[in-house]
């Protein structure tokens, strides 16, 4: 298990290797060291301007090896977003860190956890938020792969539909109340009035009756969800999702 101790050096170890490698134009650190927020499990979040689009794959090459090599890396995982190349290790300590690389004319903030260490950046971008229409879509196309999943008995299937519903009611949820929607970082912070009706949609069991009973909580959650956000939206999806929770066989 990595220390506090262990991160600090090791954040310290690839600054010094930054300011070394003349191809990096721009270092941040980004994430909650960013804005004073870390705590115990923090990972290690960083940002690298590249000089020229060309170098990119040696220095994603160059910067890996000495991951494995010198700091314990078990793998990696490549995450893209638009020209950034977001390159995530999982050390063996458990320590989690993202190195995040782009060529020198897209290196900039695009959100407020960016404090350039050195180098420069461009103007900061915001990158669009996903839309109140999007998550609605998401939360209704679930839905009716919830209720085809139940009616053909595949119980774990069902189940992921399901939940899925109650992260894209819940993300809706967090865009109103103008909180982090993204891999669930706002919701512990939404008040416990618009959480608490989600609780029934939790699947106890995997069998038909349980599923169906979840699937019509969260249902319902969803379109309270839908009516505080867009009420026109709200009352033309309303009878159709009413009706998928009566189109199966199983008792609700």
């Amino acid at each position: 298990m990595f220390t506090i101790e262990d991160r600090a050096a090791l954040r310290s170890s690839l600054l010094e290797r930054a300011a070394r490698d003349t191809r990096i134009t721009g270092v941040a650190i980004t994430g909650s060291a960013a804005e004073s927020r870390e705590d115990r499990w923090s990972d290690i979040d960083l940002a690298f301007g590249v000089s020229a689009a060309a170098q990119l794959p040696d220095v994603l090459a160059d910067w890996t090896a000495p991951m494995y090599g010198e700091h314990g890396a078990a793998h990696h995982v490549d995450v893209l977003a638009g020209p950034w190349t977001y390159r995530v290790f999982f050390l063996a300590n458990t320590l989690q860190v993202d190195l995040a690389f782009v060529t020198e004319a897209e290196f900039r903030a695009l959100a407020p956890s960016f404090r350039l260490v050195s180098g420069k950046a461009a103007e900061p971008r915001t990158p669009p938020a996903a839309s109140i229409e999007w998550i609605i879509g998401m939360a209704w196309l679930h839905a009716l792969h919830a209720r085809s999943s139940i009616a053909r008995s595949k119980l774990w299937q069902a189940e992921y539909m399901i939940s899925g519903m109650r992260d894209h009611a819940l993300a809706l949820a967090c865009v109103r109340h103008d909180l982090p929607a993204v891999h669930a970082r706002g919701i512990d912070e939404l008040p416990e009035s618009v959480r608490a009706p989600f609780t029934a949609s939790l699947v106890r069991h995997l069998d038909a009756d349980e599923l169906a009973r979840a699937f019509r909580a969260v249902t319902l959650a969803l379109l309270d969800e839908i009516e505080s956000c867009d009420s026109h939206l709200a009352t033309r999806l309303r009878d159709p999702l009413l009706r998928t929770l009566d189109s199966g066989d199983h008792k609700k």
